[in-house]
């Protein structure tokens, strides 16, 4: 498998079907009010891609125990290196990870996995939503793999923290972009987090941008002038991406690398995070 940020249906359809690549299913209710944590997995076991294994955001992609560090703090290495292990993956196999269609949720795993140097993974473009309406093979059954043992290390230097968004912030030496809806970036309708606003200095790109008409990716050159226009000549390496809790980040992270800028980290904790310590300043409006 070639493809190291998006991969079309049929190609991992292709793929599947000749042994060469697993996948991982991450599909999980939006976050809000009305939220059922469990339904990806209920939905999961209802139909899957031929092959696939199920990984919760709350259970497997994140600690939830942890406070302090956001909704959605990174597991520690040692449950991400179990999470993996228990799937029977290995650092050679091609991996497709999927959602329910936009990526959103995919991005976080398909993060996750670069962060400990696993290169041969893509998010399936369009989901499970493409991947059904594309007529492709679904099952029922989960499959069961042996154990392997998958020594997952995270790339700390990839990873960006509050106190260094802090600094950064202040030396000018970063374009911090939020990946919430526009109305959350500015303080409105804030119905997850219990303080609305954003990081002082921060800018907005909607993740949701970076899709189409159709729930696909854009182009990769749609996607780099689109970008260009929001962090201008910036080195994609001086490029930190955040959101409420460190997942839809990833999906900007996921367009800027399709787009050809590599490089950008991620604010794990976001904005979550950064509420959590009540001395740290606030910003509304656009």
């Amino acid at each position: 498998m070639d493809e190291r940020t998006l991969i079309a249906p049929e190609r991992a359809a292709a793929l599947l079907a000749a042994g060469a690549a697993r996948a991982i299913d991450v599909r999980y209710d939006p976050v809000g009010p009305s939220c059922d944590p469990k339904r990806g997995a209920r939905d999961f076991a209802a139909s899957h891609l031929p092959g696939a294994v199920y990984a919760s955001l709350d259970d497997d992609l994140a600690d939830l125990s942890v406070r302090g560090r956001g909704r959605h703090p990174l597991p520690s290495e040692a449950a991400f290196t179990e999470t993996l292990s228990r799937f029977g993956l290995t650092p050679d196999d091609a991996i497709i990870v999927y959602d329910d269609g936009n990526g959103a949720i995919a991005s976080r795993l398909w993060w996750m996995l670069r962060l400990v140097g696993h290169a041969r993974v893509a998010v399936l473009d369009g989901g499970f939503a493409a991947w059904k309406s594309s007529g492709l093979p679904l099952e029922t059954n989960a499959r069961a793999y042996p154990r392997t043992h998958y020594d997952a290390r995270y790339d700390a230097a990839a990873i960006e923290t509050s106190a260094g968004v802090v600094r950064k912030l202040a030396d000018g030496a970063i374009a911090l972009v939020d990946a919430r809806a526009a109305n959350r970036y500015r303080g409105e309708n804030e119905t997850i987090d219990p303080v609305a606003g954003h990081v002082p200095g921060a800018l907005n790109r909607p993740f949701a941008e970076n899709l189409d008409a159709t729930g696909r990716f854009k182009s990769p050159q749609a996607l780099r002038d689109e970008w260009r226009r929001v962090i201008g000549d910036r080195d994609p390496r001086d490029v930190v991406v955040m959101c409420g809790s460190g997942v839809t980040a990833c999906h900007d992270l996921l367009a800027l690398e399709h787009a050809g800028l590599a490089g950008a980290r991620v604010y794990a904790g976001s904005w979550s995070e950064w509420i959590s310590d009540p001395s740290r300043p606030i910003a509304t409006g656009a």
